[in-house]
Order: C-alpha cells, then sequence, then structure tokens
C-alpha cells in the first residue's frame, strides 16, 4: 500500500512541456546564430578591409625604396684596388628606345604588361580618355582602349667591389599590371633587369643575374595602379616625358611621383549590388574615374614620393 501511494506522488513531464521546451530552445539557438552570423560577417568585413589596406601599403613601401633610389650613382673614390672613381657605365640617355633607356624614371600611361610585352603597347598614349564605356562590365575589360594601370621604369646604381669584372651596378625595375588568365581582376607584377657592360654598348639583362628575376607578382586583386610626376615647380608634367627628342629634358626635372594603388576584395563584401543611380565609384589622382555595378569592396593607398637622385 506503501508503494502505490509514493508512485502516484512522483511528478513528470508532460508532452506539451516537452514541447514548449523544444521550442523555447529552438528560438534561443536560431538567436545565437543570427548574432554569430552578424559577428562573423562584421569580423570578415573588417578583416577583409584590412588586408587591402596592408598589402596596399608594403607595395607602396617598395615603390617608395626605389623612387627614391632612382638616378643613384655611386662614387669609390681614390682606393688602393684599381677601381675606377665613378661608375664609366654605358649611359644610353640619349636612346628613344624604353627597352634601352638609363633614365632614372619613365611612367607610361594606360599600358599593360612589362616593357618587353609589345602587344599591350597603347598606340596613342597621349589618350587620357579613362572613360568606362560600360560601367555594367565587371569583367577584365581586356579592350585595347582599357585604361586601367600605369607602368613605371626606374633605373639606378650600386656597387660591389669583389666584382672585378664590373664592381658598378646597374639595375632597372619594372612595376606594371597584368591580366591574369580570365580572371576579372588585374595583378601587379615587378621584373628586376642589370645592365652588363660588356664590349661596346652592352645590355639589359636578367639571366646571369642572382639577384634579377622577370614577372613576379606581388600582389593580384588590383584594380587600377597610377603615377602622377610633378617637376620642381609641384606643377604636373602631363603627358609624363619620355626618352625622345621632344620631351626628355623633363625627365630630369621630376622631383616628386604620386602614386596610387586601387585593390579590391578578394570575395564580395557588400550584401547588395550597386546600381546605376548609386553606383559605386572609384576615384583617380586625374581624370580617371570608374564606376562599379557589384558587391566587391575597393580601396586605395595613395601617397607622394620625393625624388632624391635625379638633377635637372
Amino acid at each position: 500500500m506503501m508503494k502505490k501511494n509514493k508512485l502516484k506522488n512522483i511528478a513528470g513531464i508532460t508532452l506539451i512541456e516537452i514541447m514548449i521546451g523544444v521550442v523555447i530552445s529552438a528560438i534561443m539557438m536560431g538567436a545565437m546564430y543570427t548574432t554569430y552570423s552578424l559577428v562573423n560577417n562584421s569580423y570578415s568585413q573588417v578583416t577583409d578591409r584590412a588586408k587591402i589596406s596592408r598589402s596596399g601599403r608594403d607595395i607602396i613601401a617598395m615603390l617608395m625604396r626605389d623612387i627614391r633610389l632612382a638616378g643613384f650613382k655611386y662614387y669609390f673614390g681614390e682606393n688602393a684596388a684599381d677601381i675606377p672613381k665613378q661608375d664609366n657605365l654605358w649611359p644610353n640617355t640619349g636612346s628613344s628606345d624604353i627597352e634601352k633607356s638609363h633614365d632614372p624614371i619613365i611612367v607610361i600611361k594606360n599600358e599593360l604588361g612589362d616593357a618587353t610585352d609589345t602587344d599591350t603597347t597603347d598606340t596613342d598614349p597621349t589618350d587620357t580618355d579613362t572613360t568606362d564605356t560600360d560601367p555594367t562590365d565587371t569583367s577584365t575589360n581586356k579592350a585595347a582602349d582599357d585604361k586601367c594601370c600605369d607602368k613605371i621604369h626606374i633605373v639606378y646604381g650600386d656597387f660591389n667591389q669583389n666584382d672585378k669584372e664590373q664592381p658598378y651596378k646597374r639595375y632597372r625595375v619594372t612595376y606594371y599590371a597584368k591580366i591574369s588568365g580570365d580572371s576579372d581582376y588585374y595583378g601587379v607584377y615587378k621584373s628586376k633587369q642589370s645592365w652588363i657592360q660588356g664590349t661596346g654598348e652592352g645590355e639589359w639583362i636578367i639571366d646571369g643575374c642572382a639577384e634579377c628575376f622577370s614577372g613576379e607578382l606581388i600582389r593580384d586583386h588590383l584594380v587600377d595602379m597610377e603615377f602622377i610626376v610633378f617637376n620642381k615647380q609641384g606643377k604636373i608634367i602631363n603627358p609624363p616625358p619620355r626618352p625622345d627628342a621632344s620631351s626628355r629634358a623633363n625627365l630630369y626635372n621630376i622631383k616628386a611621383v604620386d602614386i596610387r594603388l586601387t585593390f579590391r576584395s578578394k570575395n564580395k563584401f557588400y550584401r547588395f549590388e550597386a546600381n546605376e543611380a548609386k553606383p559605386r565609384l572609384v576615384k583617380g589622382l586625374g581624370e580617371r574615374n570608374r564606376k562599379f555595378l557589384d558587391r566587391y569592396l575597393r580601396d586605395s593607398v595613395v601617397v607622394t614620393v620625393n625624388t632624391r637622385n635625379i638633377g635637372s
């Protein structure tokens, strides 16, 4: 009799109570997941923005170092090693051929590819019309009128006392942009050549130079790379001087270079695509402005670099 009474007094959970508990748990889990998703998306956006900014600053630092070296020449002075006191390498500054030129800085507007990529040469370098005729086209815009990027050639000297054949060195560094396959963005590439005097004029080489390289990808997801050169009066030299008789005098009057690098996020950043009424704009230093209607984040890094070794 005692056992039956004890069993009747044992409390239990009904089916309705279980269902209520499941519903409350589901609501709590949904709220937690939503909160996690929001925090995670915010973190990813902040991380993407930081990566774009950091990679842009890293490349800017490389460009600043090389531009400040432009035109540098090493003087060894009097010595007991029977080494010439100064650089007597063939100057080749009178050549109108950009590929052969030794001029400190040459900026080529609106041209993709390295110095040897003649298939991407802009046939009209004075054309500054950079309007994107199809702003809805988010592909690579491989047409001949693509005004994506500038390139820059930088020449500077160095010295290696242990090299008995040619102790004075001369290097040419090229920064340029190139489309990578069928991707919808560009990459920043860098090449480095060395001048070998030889018997006669000499030549720019890569093979046989331990510190030289060709077409090294520095950073992908590039949107635009722009260089603006200024003279000693602080005025823009437009178009940038080239190694020909008409404008080569200004090659040695470049006192500062404005650099703009614009990169795109690897993943889609915004929740919604832009539209024609409110496009996402990328503003250039000059007239090179473009608009995009996709969901990617684009961020620009701009800096001014003073040249230190270019005389008038």
